[in-house]
């Protein structure tokens, strides 16, 4: 079980980075988080192949008003490492977000999740839902293999397959509205937790642990997790973005299960593709602003 960490000099002078690295250990490994601002907490989860660096843009606005938490899973990031692709599962990365929420005593937590934490982040609350008030849910899914998962999908999982040194930069670009907005430092601080193939096994994992058939592994765990949702009813928002072919639809299908998401507004990030918090970081925290304002735990 070989274990590594990325060399922090590479994470000097990331632009609009300015954030003090807090680490903790979670089953032997270390993991990494933002921990900015006071108040109420807000719990953001990133996805595929990022890591807090993504959630840079809202992170000022929203620790303004709340104590705001961004945590790298493991393989990503700041965080731990494991260089062998078949260490990592989703029992692994829920085991770890359940003993970080328990090792930092989190309570009456925001959710924010989006791509990979979605299916982790909300497996969580079902197994720990009394340590949640909120959730916010973006770009993401609960597969469980009963529904073909969509063309897009398999491409970029073919891709990641047949790439064993996978392009981080080149994925984000891709997964944008505009890649051409993207300026080469920000893709640098997307690439800096990778500075060569062995520290890529976590992104390269991932997409083959998305459950495309019903007996896959994660797939009765992702049904259960639906069968939980189904009767949540604290407050959650639903935002995904217009052009993400990933992810279409899934707002459609968060909105119909999960019955407190029925009084929220619907929202549809503009001009956005997979990675909407790159895209329109600052538009989204001031939403999750106003969700929380009209959602303050003293009116529910």
């Amino acid at each position: 079980m070989p274990v590594i960490h990325t060399p922090d000099e590479q994470f000097a002078n990331l632009p609009d980075f300015p954030f003090a690295p807090h680490y903790v250990e979670i089953n032997g490994l270390r993991v990494h988080y933002i921990d900015e601002g006071r108040g109420e907490i807000i719990l953001c989860l990133h996805g595929e192949p990022t890591w807090s660096y993504l959630y840079r843009k809202m992170i000022p606005i929203l620790s303004a008003k709340h104590r705001v938490i961004a945590m790298d899973f493991i393989g990503f990031g700041r965080s731990d490492k494991f260089t062998e692709q078949s260490e990592y599962s989703f029992q692994m990365h829920c085991d770890i977000l359940a003993g970080f929420i328990k090792a930092l005593s989190l309570n009456h937590v925001t959710l924010v999740v989006q791509d990979w934490g979605g299916p982790i982040g909300l497996r969580i609350v079902s197994e720990m839902p009394e340590q949640f008030s909120r959730l916010v849910i973006m770009n993401t899914g609960l597969p469980t293999g009963e529904v073909p998962v969509n063309e897009a999908f398999l491409k970029w999982r073919k891709f990641v397959e047949k790439t064993p040194d996978l392009p981080i930069g080149q994925v984000i670009r891709m997964g944008m509205a505009n890649g051409n907005r993207i300026t080469s430092e920000v893709i640098a601080g997307y690439e800096a937790p990778f500075p060569d193939a062995s520290y890529k096994a976590g992104p390269s994992a991932w997409p083959k642990l998305v459950p495309i058939n019903p007996d896959d592994t994660g797939a009765a765990e992702m049904r259960q997790t639906r069968e939980f949702l189904s009767k949540w009813e604290k407050p959650t928002l639903i935002m995904f973005s217009d052009k993400d072919p990933i992810t279409s639809g899934g707002n459609r299908f968060f909105r119909k299960l999960i019955p407190g998401a029925k009084d929220q507004p619907e929202i549809v990030i503009k001009d956005a593709g997979h990675f909407l918090q790159e895209e329109k970081g600052e538009d989204i925290a001031q939403y999750i602003l106003e969700f929380m304002e009209r959602t303050s735990i003293s009116k529910t």
